[in-house]
């Protein structure tokens, strides 16, 4: 093994396995993670099947994920659940986030019905306050060992901005910013969003597991 070739296994302090096939989840999973830790994702493993997302929760529905997954290949396994809750709505779109338009909703189309939904409420920008959740659970062999939370606050702007991001992203503006998330670049996002702040628990975690 050459000398680079040592340097990398060093940096990994654990291997893991995320339980999904949205590359833009798991692009986002392994740049906050850093070079610490090495991540897979489902792509490779076209056998393996995924739980529905019948929980009430996104914790429940990332410990579905979670579980199920690590049943069937072994190591640590992650899932994510995560979504967009708007006040004005009740809380919607919730954990329907990704199917909120309709099951095989595009991004686009989830979108478009966000903003049609509160312009036909006649909900002013200023009491459009939101809030993107993520919930991570760590499982192994069936078991959860842990969830792991992240909030970020915010409020939907009235026209989808920025080119960036995935999802809600372009109609996301987090408090304390003039940028929505798709405005943003990758670097900044990663440091202040939902996701970030879940898998900054979850690092902790991993880092006292390992040790």
């Amino acid at each position: 093994m050459d000398t680079n070739s040592q340097k990398e296994d060093r940096r990994i302090v654990l291997k893991l396995i995320a339980a999904t096939r949205n590359r833009h989840k798991i692009h986002e999973i392994e740049r906050i993670l850093g070079p610490e830790f090495a991540v897979r994702d489902l792509s490779t493993h076209p056998e393996i099947s995924t739980a529905q997302e019948t929980g009430t929760s996104f914790a429940e529905n990332a410990t579905l994920k979670a579980i199920c997954v690590s049943k069937q290949l072994p190591g640590f396994v992650i899932a994510d659940d995560s979504g967009l809750e708007v006040d004005a709505l009740d809380g919607a779109p919730g954990i329907y986030s990704a199917r909120y338009a309709g099951e095989n909703a595009t991004d686009a189309a989830n979108v478009d019905k966000l903003l049609t939904e509160l312009s036909a409420r006649n909900i002013l920008r200023k009491r459009r306050l939101a809030r993107f959740r993520c919930v991570i659970a760590l499982a192994q062999k069936g078991k959860v060992l842990g969830t792991f939370e992240g909030v970020v606050e915010g409020e939907i702007v009235d026209l989808p901005r920025g080119t960036n991001g995935f999802g809600y992203d372009p109609v996301f503006k987090p408090t304390g910013f003039e940028q929505t998330f798709a405005e943003m670049s990758a670097q900044l996002k990663n440091k202040i969003s939902h996701r970030a702040k879940a898998i900054a628990a979850l690092r902790e975690a991993l880092r006292e597991i390992e040790n």
